[in-house]
């Protein structure tokens, strides 16, 4: 177990060092000049190039790279060329408000997934399971600046049932979490689906069946724990793509999460911020996957990690 811990750390660093290098290539070939951004359409050559200077934006790619790499390994992530404060410090105050509303669509796509999954692997070849189907593949094609506003307009103008936008209490995140579990959800259902259909004809589920065991106890205690393991490993890789694609949602429910800081970044080319919240959001999904790998084994113990 430790050696296997080992050998995926120092493979989640390398993949950490390339994603910072990747993003800093592409940020550096942009055509936005973030100096301008700071100076104003106003300021004078010899400002901006001051500027340019106290940013260490006049120095060769590498130059600024190693500086870059040397602060990260420091606990330095930078500062923000606008907001003039550690990048760390502004992701920080950030990271509760994106954790409350991951987990909470986490809770949503999971629920809401799994269970038109089972019941279509149950129903197969019924009308049921054409229309849960039809369905799922309804919410992996709704983009969701689609259906951020339109389950906005429905149950919080319509209705009334939930607050418009705003951030501090579960009712202010039920919406912006359904929004992202939606088209969550249907990945899930469809996956869950097709390993329910395999799991159905296994020899031990037959076993479990001709012994007289309930549809009930042969579906809690041996199709679904074995049909759910490509889920956990789904589970893994949400955790990085809610902590940095919730830019959409969170931007049209006001919540104040790392994603609205991104794209706040991104219209004015805040390298730093950008940065700071891709390498969060790359380690996110580093982490959940080893999280995932490493449960694995306690849901189906012919698992080994190697």
């Amino acid at each position: 177990m430790w050696s296997y811990v080992a050998r995926r750390l120092i493979q989640s660093v390398l993949i950490l060092l390339g994603v910072s290098l990747v993003t800093f290539v592409l940020l550096y070939v942009l055509p936005a000049d973030p100096v301008r951004q700071i100076a104003g359409r106003s300021a004078t050559p010899q400002v901006v190039e001051s500027i340019r200077r106290e940013l260490g934006l006049d120095q060769p790619f590498l130059v600024q790279y190693w500086t870059y790499l040397t602060g990260l390994v420091q606990g330095d992530m930078g500062r923000s060329y606008l907001q003039r404060a550690d990048v760390a410090t502004l992701i920080a105050a950030r990271l509760p408000a994106t954790l409350q509303l991951m987990g909470l669509a986490i809770v949503f796509e999971l629920v809401i997934g799994l269970t038109l999954g089972i019941a279509a692997a149950l129903y197969r070849g019924r009308a049921v399971d054409s229309v849960l189907m039809m369905t799922s593949f309804a919410a992996v094609s709704a983009p969701q600046f689609v259906v951020g506003p339109l389950l906005l307009y429905l149950f919080a103008v319509k209705l009334g049932w939930f607050p418009i936008s705003g951030y501090g209490t579960l009712s202010h995140a039920v919406l912006p979490a359904l929004t992202l579990a939606i088209t969550g959800s249907g990945w899930y259902a469809r996956m869950m689906q097709s390993s329910m259909i395999d799991v159905l004809h296994t020899d031990y589920v037959r076993t479990a069946r001709a012994k007289g065991l309930t549809r009930r106890r042969v579906l809690l205690n041996h199709a679904v724990p074995n049909a759910i393991l490509p889920i956990i490993a789904m589970i893994g890789i949400d955790v990085g793509i809610f902590m940095g694609g919730a830019v959409i949602v969170e931007s049209v429910f006001g919540w104040p999460g790392i994603g609205q800081l991104a794209w706040q970044a991104i219209q004015r080319v805040d390298i730093p911020i950008i940065m700071g919240v891709t390498l969060v959001s790359a380690f996110a999904i580093v982490l959940g996957n080893l999280l995932a790998d490493m449960i694995a084994p306690l849901i189906d113990p012919r698992i080994k990690l190697r």
